[in-house]
Parts: C-alpha cells; sequence; structure tokens
C-alpha cells in the first residue's frame, strides 16, 4: 500500500530552505518514491493553520518511507531543516 509524508512548512530563511530541499531530492532518489506536489497556501476556509508551505511525497509502502526518514543523508538534512524552517512531518497510509 502506498504511503505519504506530508510535510507543512513555514519558512525562516528562504536560502536555507532551498539548500535544505535540494538535498532531500537527492536523498529520495535511491528510494521508490516521487514528490506528488508542493503547494503556497491559498486560504484557510476552516480552523487555524500557520504554514505556508506544503509537500506531499508518496512512497511505495511505509516501510519505504521510514526508511528514507532514517536514512543517512536525510538525517544529515535536519539540522539545516529547523534552521530554514518550522516544520510538521505527517505520514498517512492508504
Amino acid at each position: 500500500m502506498a504511503a505519504y509524508l506530508i510535510g507543512h512548512i513555514l519558512v525562516k530563511d528562504e536560502a536555507l530552505w532551498q539548500k535544505y530541499v535540494s538535498g532531500v531530492q537527492a536523498s529520495l532518489a535511491p528510494f521508490d518514491s516521487k514528490v506528488v506536489f508542493r503547494g503556497q497556501l491559498d486560504q484557510v476556509l476552516a480552523g487555524q493553520h500557520q504554514y505556508d508551505l506544503v509537500v506531499v511525497i508518496e512512497f511505495s509502502d511505509m516501510l519505504e518511507l521510514n526508511n528514507w526518514f532514517s536514512s543517512e543523508k536525510y538525517q544529515s538534512l535536519i539540522s539545516l531543516r529547523d534552521k530554514a524552517a518550522n516544520v510538521v512531518i505527517t505520514t498517512y497510509k492508504t
């Protein structure tokens, strides 16, 4: 079953964020994954939401998603991510 990672993002430093995004793209290459979309918040129709960007990444299954997340290459990007933006990462399976 497919698994999805959804990241909600509030960028603090655009230059660092772009560096992080490039690193994530490279880290995804060895895994069965694809970026479904990246988007910018248009409006909040109900509730409260503090993030302005979203990314959805599809993996073949939850094991592949977790293998990517725990990979050395991705783990090495976390300190850069935390300097660049406030990020909430969630996962969903179908």
